[in-house]
């Protein structure tokens, strides 16, 4: 994951921004996807900005394309999207059990980039996601993981400790893993909003396809 350092350098006001907007009473919506009438089993994308779809609209976080390639391929799977711009993994932690509670086939989780954007302890952000790990499996979730980097300048130390997190946490807890969340995006102009942190809408899409390149071949046929 080393070789993908530089689509990550403009991340370093990442956390600042997604916190600014959650003082300024503009969150993402924590759940979104949900109708009590379908009984599709769910698959919950739970994480920070990069799942909410931060500044991509309502209609255009990557779980929205993620149902359309679902639906077109005749997998009736529900997709409810659990992210919150500026949380950090002590935040997902927090809200683990809302996860939990609701029962899903799977879910994907994806935190940490707001820590390492934060410098936080790498030894802190291990512990919360494998908490979230333990307490999703033990709901009878299927986790998948999905992997995150640091720009170059936090160090090759601190980076590779940061990106060991996800790769160690998948083999410990028998986890697909999708290595890079952003690969191919990251970096891309032509696939990032003007903050040059967040995909746009075509952005979206291309996440959509990495997630569903890992998830696709665990749902079993139609």
């Amino acid at each position: 994951m080393i070789r993908r350092l530089p689509v990550l350098l403009a991340l370093l006001c990442c956390g600042c921004g997604e916190q600014a907007s959650r003082e300024a009473g503009r969150p993402e919506p924590a759940v979104t996807g949900e109708s009590r009438s379908d009984e599709r089993p769910a698959i919950v994308a739970f994480g920070d900005s990069l799942t909410a779809g931060h500044g991509s609209g309502a209609e255009h976080p990557y779980t929205e394309f993620l149902q359309q390639e679902l639906d077109r391929r005749g997998l009736r799977y529900r997709v409810v999207n659990a992210g919150v711009s500026g949380d950090t993994s002590g935040s997902g932690l927090e809200r683990v059990e809302t996860v939990a509670e609701r029962k899903p086939a799977f879910v994907i989780v994806e935190f940490g980039g707001n820590d390492g954007l934060r410098g936080l302890p790498v030894a802190t952000t291990r512990a919360n996601l494998e908490e979230m790990i333990v307490r999703l499996q033990s709901a009878g979730a299927r986790v998948v993981l999905a992997g995150m980097t640091l720009p170059p300048n936090y160090g090759p130390d601190y980076i590779r400790s940061f990106e060991r997190v996800y790769t160690e946490l998948a083999a410990k807890h028998h986890l697909p893993l999708i290595p890079f969340l952003l690969e191919g995006v990251g970096g891309q102009a032509a696939y990032m909003q003007a903050d040059g942190i967040h995909p746009n809408v075509q952005g979206n899409r291309l996440v959509a396809a990495n997630v569903l390149r890992v998830l696709e071949p665990l749902l079993g046929k139609p």
